[in-house]
């Protein structure tokens, strides 16, 4: 058995390869019809023209369901290995709150582009990456919490690096895109798909586009850590009978049909 047939650790491996796919193939059919720059686009960008467009949409909405599913999984695991501890309940209940929200703000990405409306899109952005990045932040006290009975340092450890890895690119975008869209460089950028390195606010569009891919995928790695703990759950799915047909029965019928089946008279 392969390491990602064991138990549910195939959830977070697809999330992350189909998320960083999405983004990827949009990338690729953007800069092949030239509808962006070759060098570090926004990833919004590579989303925001047609054919692509529908690509990013339909691929970033199934990545927000498959995310859903993962962040219910680790509640559950959570709840189940620490019944009794009133301080990670409540924490693991808020960290699952903050994911769904998460999760919502990705399909908001991926149905309200960039350009129409942009301010819609920004509230996505900021619901999937700022409430996403306080998501972290609780799995990871979580697992601070959970050590060494359920947790091992390390893990922890790698949790907070990808935390901190996240957290600074998020401050990286937001203080190169405040200099960016401040009015010193010209209005309307938003609109801007193609950028000259000759041009003013070339560098701080550059630092915000490579703080903006590298956001995405510390955000994305961050559910890479979640293998080795899915590779302790299994699903299983109980099917419970209630009736022999589909419609309303008499009781009394079921039960003397019953009794027929079972005495072989029918």
């Amino acid at each position: 058995m392969w390491w990602f047939q064991q138990g549910l650790s195939f959830l977070p491996v697809a999330l992350v390869v189909w998320s960083a796919a999405s983004f990827i193939f949009s990338y690729i059919t953007a800069i092949t019809l030239h509808h962006v720059d070759p060098l570090v686009p926004y990833i919004s960008d590579t989303g925001t023209v047609p054919p692509e467009r529908c690509l990013f949409g339909i691929m970033l909405n199934i990545s927000a369901f498959m995310g859903m599913a993962t962040m219910y999984v680790r509640y559950k695991q959570v709840h189940a290995l620490n019944p009794e501890k009133s301080k990670i309940t409540k924490l693991n209940k808020i960290g699952l709150t903050l994911g769904l929200m998460s999760c919502f703000g990705l399909c908001i990405i991926a149905n309200f582009q960039k350009c129409i409306p942009y301010y819609i899109h920004v509230m996505g952005a900021c619901l999937t990456f700022g409430v996403g990045v306080i998501y972290m932040l609780v799995q990871t006290i979580l697992s601070y919490l959970m050590q060494p009975e359920v947790h091992s340092k390390d893990i922890f450890w790698i949790r907070l690096t990808v935390l901190i890895w996240c957290s600074s690119s998020i401050a990286s975008m937001f203080i190169s895109s405040v200099v960016l869209y401040s009015g010193l460089y010209g209005t309307n950028l938003v609109q801007k798909l193609h950028w000259d390195p000759q041009e003013k606010g070339y560098t701080a569009h550059l630092i915000s586009t490579v703080s903006e891919w590298s956001l995405a995928f510390s955000f994305l790695s961050f559910f890479l850590t979640y293998i080795r703990d899915f590779q302790k759950i299994s699903l299983r799915a109980i099917v419970s009978l209630q009736g022999q047909t589909l419609y309303n029965t008499p009781q009394s019928f079921l039960t003397d049909e019953q009794t027929l089946l079972v005495a072989g008279s029918i």
